[in-house]
């Protein structure tokens, strides 16, 4: 079948111009903003861990003469001490250890920032862990050594805070998307600016074209543009003006012409009517004979196409039809034995077993020959009720075209010849299944009997298509072909290449008149195909729905 044309999704100018300029805004305004933001958290956390090993450091030399004092007031001196020297908000929380001479480490002191923050355990237990400053979600902590000359003699415990840090990362966040906000409403705007600049020449130019579509004056030439680009279009567009212009004039020169070589014909035919009228006259009367005789000879072409089916038919049912006699005859037998076994009291089970396996084996065998011989009986008793009329009647094309490949099945195998059909299975029509049935099956018989001589096998190819209301069919073969001295008369009546055969020359001249006249179409026979034929049929029907 033809394909339909796709539908192609139309986006507008300023629409893409837009997207385009807001999206790389955005990616760009997001990317140095959270470049940025990932920078200064970072500076951040750095600076705040090396002011937080500074601290540690100044408190823990502050604080070692306290741990060495035997003064039962040290304890408290060292959190005045340590109130004193804090002078920065960063530092959440101090805690002082003091290490014993038996190895142990005992709490000291400790500093806290204000009554808000209540004490925490002590971090004994982690000073391995806290030797390298550790990051949780609001503060760093960190326990550093505090030494005596060699000897250590406690440990410091430092908690910072990150609050300070953050909200400044948080106000950072909120400028940031304040700029983003501006930046693209100003992207937009910029955005807007460049489409009203570039998209004013281009809206001329379509009223330009629109213009000249609507007065068809192609001697119109569009004026010069001021971007490149649109110049250069214009420039084209005025070339296929011109050409149009001169096309149009060829046109109407040649209709001129065309219209005084009529005229002469008619003259000089009228004078040859004249003289040909009562040659004409003499010669009707034959022709009216001839008619008659060839009617005759056209209908006894039909009957021996429904022969043809009629022998092919009869061939193919006797096949399931036997079969399903030898089956049911074995399925006979194995129900006396059954019966004469059960009477005498001798069935086994196993037995049994058997019958019933080998009954459903030859009841199977029965149904799919006798559902066979009934769907061949159906098919030719369809097509032989079409082919002898020429009603209109809604029909599924591809149920028609199997129905004759059907009852033609048993010619088609003895030839070896293979039918590749391309037919949508939900085309409906309302015409005249009768004409159409009959060409299909002259076109194959013709095959079979002339394209495929004296060749092993062949394979016919049958295209059907609706477009505009028109049934298309293509058909074509792959067989000898036809002789170039006979193609310039194929549909001409009793031409054949086996007249002394027993062909009649009738079957093309058949098809010619029921596509023509019956079903008020065309056939043509492609010439540029180098083997077998090709032809190709049109004719009106009506769309029916399913």
């Amino acid at each position: 079948m033809g394909t339909m044309p796709h539908l192609i999704n139309t986006m507008s100018l300023h629409s893409r111009l837009l997207q385009s300029i807001i999206a790389l805004t955005t990616i760009i305004l997001l990317a140095v903003s959270l470049s940025i933001i990932s920078i200064v958290d970072e500076t951040g956390n750095q600076h705040l861990a090396s002011e937080t090993h500074a601290w540690a450091n100044i408190l823990a030399i502050n604080s070692s003469h306290f741990l060495a004092s035997d003064n039962d007031n040290s304890q408290s001196k060292l959190k005045s001490e340590l109130k004193k020297l804090i002078s920065t908000s960063i530092i959440n929380r101090i805690h002082v250890y003091r290490s014993n001479e038996d190895g142990s480490i005992e709490f000291f002191s400790s500093y806290n920032k204000n009554h808000t923050f209540p004490a925490i355990g002590d971090k004994i237990s982690e000073i391995s862990q806290l030797s390298t400053i550790r990051y949780l979600d609001e503060h760093l902590e960190l326990i550093v050594k505090i030494t005596q000359g060699q000897q250590t003699s406690g440990y410091l415990f430092i908690q910072t805070s990150l609050l300070d840090k953050q909200s400044f990362i948080e106000k950072l966040h909120y400028i940031t998307f304040g700029f983003l906000v501006v930046s693209l409403a100003l992207a937009l705007a910029v955005s807007q600016w460049l489409f009203n600049k570039t998209n004013q020449p281009i809206v001329k130019l379509i009223e330009s074209i629109g213009q000249i579509t609507q007065s068809k004056d192609y001697k119109t030439q569009l004026a010069s543009q001021p971007y490149k680009e649109l110049d250069i279009l214009a420039k084209n567009i005025n070339v296929l003006l011109h050409r149009t212009e001169n096309h149009i004039n060829r046109i109407i020169d040649d209709h001129q012409y065309a219209l005084s070589q009529n005229q002469a014909l008619e003259n000089r035919l009228s004078a040859r009517t004249d003289a040909l009228k009562e040659s004409n006259q003499e010669l009707l009367s034959t022709l009216e004979k001839l008619h008659e005789f060839q009617g005759q000879l056209v209908e006894t072409e039909k009957m021996a196409s429904l022969g043809d089916m009629v022998a092919g038919i009869a061939h193919e049912v006797n096949t399931p039809i036997g079969l399903g006699v030898t089956a049911s005859s074995l399925l006979a037998d194995k129900l006396h034995e059954i019966k004469t076994a059960f009477d005498n009291k001798t069935l086994k089970s196993s037995q049994l077993k058997k019958f019933l396996n080998d009954s459903d084996e030859n009841v199977a065998i029965i149904f799919r020959n006798l559902e066979r011989a009934a769907k061949l009986i159906s098919s030719f008793k369809k097509v032989a009720v079409d082919q002898s009329s020429a009603e209109m009647r809604t029909f599924n094309v591809k149920g028609l075209l199997d129905e004759v490949l059907l009852t033609l099945s048993a010619k088609l195998v003895s030839a070896n010849v293979v039918t590749s059909v391309i037919c949508p299975e939900d085309l409906y029509v309302n015409s005249k299944p009768g004409p159409i049935n009959q060409i299909l099956i002259n076109l194959i018989l013709n095959s079979i009997y002339h394209a495929f001589e004296g060749r092993d096998k062949g394979v016919i190819t049958i295209n059907i298509m609706n477009l505009s209301d028109q049934l298309h069919i293509n058909y074509s073969d792959d067989g000898i072909g036809i002789d170039d001295s006979i193609k310039a008369k194929i549909f001409d009546p009793f031409t054949t290449t086996k007249r002394g055969s027993g062909g009649s020359g009738l079957g093309m001249h058949l098809v010619y008149n029921l596509v023509t006249q019956a079903l008020d179409g065309h056939i043509v026979l492609e010439n540029e195909f180098e083997h077998g034929v090709n032809f190709d049929i049109t004719f009106p029907v009506e769309l029916a729905a399913t």
